[in-house]
């Protein structure tokens, strides 16, 4: 990361003054930019003796629904109420005299996000057990809230959300595809679109929904057995479809009789271990607590993977017009058809929950 753009980031005096101002003056003061590169930039700031995050769009970027960090404060603050752990929004700020965009402060937690393995401490079959029942339990929480009653009755428009997601991806397809068809083309995409309209479900609950709903979007607390301490990334949560969250969750976790993953570099796999909950059995812990009933799955596998498939393709977009140096981007070329691939499997039952 280069000097310029960190100045980019934060203005660290004025940080230090705006911070001073709300929380009180502090004789240690500390800033940090996170590297695990999200949508948002994330900075762990030292402030006195507490620990905190920063959460901003990048720099450069305009205020789209993609980057509103103040409605992803909005949401957490309203979640924060309840029995969904989040970490505890301190303020938010929509001056961007401060550190040139809107931003907002929360509690830093400690723990452990799951990415590319499983802690040691959670290596025994109970523990790991206990991991998939966390976090699909947390999951229904989020579904299980009365969003009005928390002042998010205005937060989304729950009716039509799956229709708007097909087509909100359809589009977003097409987009990559002006650029990456000229240098190779994936029908089976074009297949799964056509599937995916054909089979959208004529109406589905509302609740809230989180958007990015994943493993490696939760933290664990440093103890045994494991308790999830944290949910993070709120900023694509709206009101829509609980069965479109459950969809993209399970579109990440690994079953031991899966076939190689269609991005292997990009894959989670130590839930295939002795122990880890099943798909099937997460599904069903999720129906007893909501009272829902996951119908359509194979719709919402393949909804899930379709999305999956249109990041790729914008990655391959970007990468063929110069637009990234990320090593992963090329890899598109052929990680796409391999998504598209699946998602054809999940369409015709030859890759069951």
């Amino acid at each position: 990361m280069s000097e310029n753009y960190y100045e980019r980031l934060v203005d660290e005096d004025a940080l230090a003054a705006h911070l001073a101002e709300h929380l009180g003056e502090a004789d240690e003061y500390d800033v940090e930019r996170h590297q695990e590169g999200h949508s948002n930039e994330t900075l762990f700031v030292t402030w006195g003796n507490r620990e905190l995050v920063i959460r901003r769009p990048p720099p450069g970027e305009t205020a789209d629904t993609a980057h509103d960090v103040i409605r992803e404060y909005r949401v957490m603050a309203a979640v924060a109420e309840t029995d969904v752990p989040v970490p505890t929004p301190v303020l938010s700020c929509e001056n961007h005299d401060i550190i040139g965009s809107d931003f907002y402060v929360m509690e830093r937690l400690e723990g452990d996000v799951l990415r590319e393995d499983e802690p040691e401490r959670f290596a025994a079959p109970d523990y790991r057990e206990r991991v998939g029942e966390e976090l699909v339990d947390t999951l229904a929480k989020i579904h299980r809230l009365d969003y009005e009653e928390i002042g998010l009755g205005e937060f989304g428009r729950p009716a039509g959300y799956t229709q708007r997601q097909v087509d909100r991806w359809g589009k977003q397809l097409s987009w990559a595809f002006d650029v990456t068809e000229d240098e190779r083309e994936v029908p089976d995409l074009h297949e799964v679109g056509d599937w995916l309209r054909d089979n959208v479900p004529d109406d589905h609950p509302h609740t809230l929904v989180h958007g990015d709903y994943k493993l490696d979007n939760v933290m664990f607390a440093p103890a045994t057995p494991p308790e999830l301490n944290a949910v993070f990334d709120w900023e694509m949560a709206t009101l829509g479809d609980p069965q479109a969250d459950l969809g993209w969750m399970l579109s990440y976790w690994r079953d031991e009789k899966d076939p190689e993953p269609s991005i292997p570099e990009l894959t989670t796999r130590f839930m295939e271990r002795e122990g880890y909950s099943s798909r099937v059995e997460l599904v069903e812990r999720w129906e007893e607590l909501t009272g829902l009933e996951f119908e359509h799955e194979r719709f919402y596998r393949t909804l899930a993977v379709y999305k999956l498939a249109g990041l790729g393709e914008m990655f391959f977009r970007r990468y063929l017009e110069g637009n990234s140096d990320n090593p992963m981007y090329p890899k598109m070329e052929a990680r796409v058809p391999a998504l598209a691939a699946r998602a054809k499997r999940i369409i015709e039952g030859e890759e069951p929950l």
